[in-house]
C-alpha cells in the first residue's frame, strides 16, 4: 500500500461516484461538488456505489495520480448519510478506513487542558 505523509489533508466525497470516472470526471468533482482546489496537496477519496471499491486522486506536483483499492468480499464503511458532502479525514481515520473500521465509532479520550496541578 502507498504510504502518503501524516500532514498531507484527506478529504472524502460522501456521495458514490460512477467509477468509470478517470481523473479529468473525478477532478471536476474534486472543483465544482466538494469546492477545493485539486492542485493543492491533498488526497480526495472517492467509493462506488456498493463500496467494494475506492479511487484516490491527488496532485504529486508534476501531474495527477490515480490510486484504486478493490475488495474482494467485504465493504467500505463509508459515511453515506453524513450530513457534509465533503468530510474531513485525519491519517489515523484514514488507515481505519482502509483496514475495514467505521472511523465515526473510534473515539479518543478528551484532549484535558490544565494550568494548574490540584
Amino acid at each position: 500500500m502507498i504510504h502518503w505523509p501524516d500532514s498531507i489533508p484527506i478529504y472524502l466525497h460522501r456521495d458514490p461516484v460512477d467509477f468509470r470516472k478517470a481523473i479529468n470526471g473525478l477532478a471536476v468533482i474534486v472543483s465544482e461538488s466538494m469546492a477545493l482546489d485539486v492542485y493543492s496537496s491533498a488526497l480526495f477519496v472517492f467509493c462506488n456505489k456498493s463500496r467494494s471499491q475506492l479511487k484516490v486522486l491527488y496532485w504529486d506536483q508534476t501531474g495527477f495520480a490515480l490510486w484504486q483499492k478493490r475488495l474482494e468480499r467485504d465493504k467500505f464503511k463509508w459515511p453515506r448519510k453524513d450530513r457534509l458532502s465533503t468530510i474531513p479525514l485525519t491519517h489515523e481515520q484514514w488507515c481505519w478506513l482502509l483496514r475495514g473500521f467505521d472511523y465515526r465509532d473510534f473515539k479518543p479520550h478528551h484532549t484535558l487542558h490544565f494550568t494548574d496541578v490540584a
